[in-house]
C-alpha cells in the first residue's frame, strides 16, 4: 500500500474515532439532563441505547487507533467539551430538541460514512474497515430514524438548529481528519 493510501486510511480512522467519541459525549450530555428528570425515563432509555451503540463504535476505533499506531485528533479535548455541551444544551431545550440534535448529527455522519465507503470501494483498500463502516452507518441511520420518530422535526427552531449543528459536524469532520 502506498504512503498516500496509508495516510488516507489513517485520516479516515482518526476522524471516525473523533466522531464516535463526540457522539458518546453528546449522549453523555443528554443523559446528564434526562437521567435526572422524572417523566423523562423513556427518552433517557432511548438515548442510553443509542449511547451504548456509539460506545461500541468508539471501542472499535480505539482499538484500530492503537493497532495501527494512528495519532488521534489533536483537538479531541475540545470536541469532548463541545459534544457534552451540545448534548446537555439540546436536552435542556427539551426532548424534541435533543432528538433534533441526533437527527442533524446522524444526517452528517451518514453522508460522511457514505463518502468513505465510496472511496474505499473505488480504491479496493481495507475491506475490513469498509465492513465496519457499513455496519456503523446502519446503526447511525437507525439513530436518525429513532430521532425523527420521536418528533425531532417538531422541535422549536428545528430548521435553524439543524443547520447550525450540521455545519458544526462538517467543521469537526474537516478539522479532525487533518489535525
Amino acid at each position: 500500500m502506498s504512503y498516500a493510501s496509508q495516510k488516507r486510511l489513517a485520516e479516515m480512522i482518526r476522524v471516525d474515532h473523533a466522531g464516535e467519541h463526540g457522539a458518546v459525549r453528546i449522549y453523555d450530555g443528554q443523559l446528564a439532563i434526562f437521567g435526572k428528570v422524572k417523566g423523562m425515563e423513556k427518552t433517557a432509555d432511548l438515548v442510553r441505547h443509542m449511547a451504548e451503540q456509539e460506545q461500541e463504535h468508539l471501542n472499535h476505533f480505539d482499538k484500530l487507533i492503537v493497532e495501527r499506531q494512528i495519532r488521534p485528533t489533536a483537538v479531541g479535548a475540545f470536541w469532548d467539551i463541545a459534544g457534552f455541551t451540545l448534548g446537555a444544551a439540546t436536552a435542556l431545550m427539551g426532548e424534541k430538541a435533543a432528538m433534533a440534535c441526533t437527527a442533524a448529527v446522524e444526517t452528517e455522519i451518514d453522508a460522511h460514512y457514505a463518502a468513505q465507503l465510496e472511496e474505499l470501494a473505488a480504491s479496493g483498500a481495507d475491506e475490513d474497515l469498509q465492513k465496519t463502516i457499513e455496519k456503523f452507518r446502519a446503526d447511525e441511520a437507525a439513530h436518525k430514524q429513532t430521532a425523527l420518530d420521536e418528533g425531532a422535526s417538531e422541535a422549536p427552531g428545528y430548521e435553524l438548529m439543524t443547520k447550525i449543528i450540521r455545519f458544526g459536524c462538517r467543521t469537526a469532520i474537516s478539522v479532525s481528519e487533518k489535525i
